[in-house]
């Protein structure tokens, strides 16, 4: 029985990330008037590279960014695993046409800044969405009817409020918005992400192919794939460490990333060498929020959901979230919206931070595990281990 037609919106979107420029997109295209409020006082992200499998990719191209995806990211043919300690080919996964085949939507490796410009092009042309910069949230207070919130700006010379009829929290893994619903800490994983962009002609011969590189090894772990149209190459090294830092995005020493790769592979050791500057995060987890949504207040992306990197999905999980709540908006009044909402996420996120979790436990296996892992993926071959991931890959909004 097809539903009334709910009445547009005011949405506050707190975070003007991947998720909240998302959001403001697909919400503004379904009617809503939209304010993105950012604490920065302008857009510029940290240099890193992110992926966008087909469960996020057709989310966007829905929205009309499938040219400006194609002009800025690139599809890796496929993933080719290796020991990380001896160089020896584990297994691959075949991507690119087949992967766009079989999900019906482009993998694409693309880097972060690239991706905010042109969901910021598309959400500036706009005129029913506003950029509130230099603005972070000291408070909220929700009525029936509205949700209010206390602004200061980043010089703190100036407050203000702004009210709306939906508050979104896209502010990421330190919300301030999740308090609302959920005050839960965060937990320290016991490792830290090191990443750096290497020109691609200081780029090892031997690693210097289309395909995105995996290698395994006991307790860390590195990837790199191609960015900026093939002329940079994206590394993420992933280490332990004993103490989480809240330093986002801190800077690391060169020395202490190639002790932990003293071992490794000559031509990773090289790769390795590179870099006179690392970007360094360290990895945090947390339950989903409980709950995602509630009342006249919704949480997206890791604001709602943490994800460790070892699927992959941080961002992908926060646009599939954007168009899921579209249309729990469309459908439904607000409250109800947002407990059905809540209801569609928490299954689909909670799968995918276990099988995060699972995979950073078999990528940084040893011994018995490690010789069953590998045999595993030589088994399935590179069309088997993409099939493995048709579950999170083949999602689509109507799912």
């Amino acid at each position: 029985m097809p539903r009334d037609p709910q009445p547009p919106l005011t949405v506050a979107i707190v975070g003007g990330g991947i998720g909240g420029l998302t959001a403001a997109l697909a919400l503004n295209a379904a009617g809503h008037a939209v304010t993105v409020v950012e604490r920065r006082t302008g857009f510029s992200e940290v240099g890193a590279g992110l992926q966008l499998s087909p469960n996020a990719s057709r989310v966007l191209a829905d929205l009309g960014l499938a040219a400006a995806l194609r002009r800025a990211g690139s599809e890796p043919p496929g993933v080719t695993v290796r020991a990380l300690d001896s160089g020896r080919r584990i297994g691959a996964v075949a991507l690119g046409a087949k992967a766009r085949e079989q999900f019906g939507a482009p993998y694409y490796v693309i880097h972060r800044a690239d991706l905010q410009t042109l969901l910021l092009d598309a959400v500036r042309s706009r005129p029913g969405i506003r950029l509130m910069m230099g603005r972070a949230v000291m408070g909220l207070t929700e009525t029936e009817d509205a949700v209010t919130l206390a602004l200061e700006s980043c010089n703190g010379t100036r407050n203000d409020s702004l009210s709306a009829d939906l508050v979104i929290g896209a502010d990421g893994l330190r919300s301030r918005i999740r308090g609302h619903l959920d005050p839960r800490p965060l937990a320290t994983a016991g490792m830290a992400a090191w990443r750096a962009i290497v020109p691609r002609e200081a780029v090892p011969e031997a690693l210097a192919g289309e395909a995105t590189g995996l290698w395994l090894g006991r307790g860390r772990h590195v990837v790199h794939y191609p960015i900026h149209a093939g002329r940079d190459l994206n590394v993420v090294a992933i280490v332990p460490e004993r103490q989480g830092d809240e330093d986002w995005g801190r800077l690391g020493d060169p020395a202490v990333l190639r002790a932990h790769f003293r071992t490794c592979a000559p031509e990773l050791l090289e790769l390795l060498t590179v870099p006179d500057s690392w970007l360094v995060w360290s990895l945090a987890d947390r339950p989903v929020a409980r709950p995602i949504a509630r009342g006249r207040v919704a949480l997206l992306g890791d604001a709602a959901h943490p994800v460790l990197p070892f699927l992959a999905q941080g961002a992908a999980l926060a646009i599939e979230d954007c168009s899921i709540l579209t249309r729990c908006l469309a459908e439904h009044p607000v409250a109800d919206a947002l407990a059905a909402y809540t209801k569609a996420r928490r299954r689909r996120v909670r799968r995918v931070q276990r099988a995060a979790r699972g995979n950073g436990r078999t990528y940084h296996a040893g011994g018995l595990t490690a010789f069953v892992r590998d045999a595993v993926m030589r088994r399935l071959g590179p069309d088997g281990m993409r099939a493995r991931y048709a579950w999170l890959y083949g999602w689509t909004p109507n799912a």
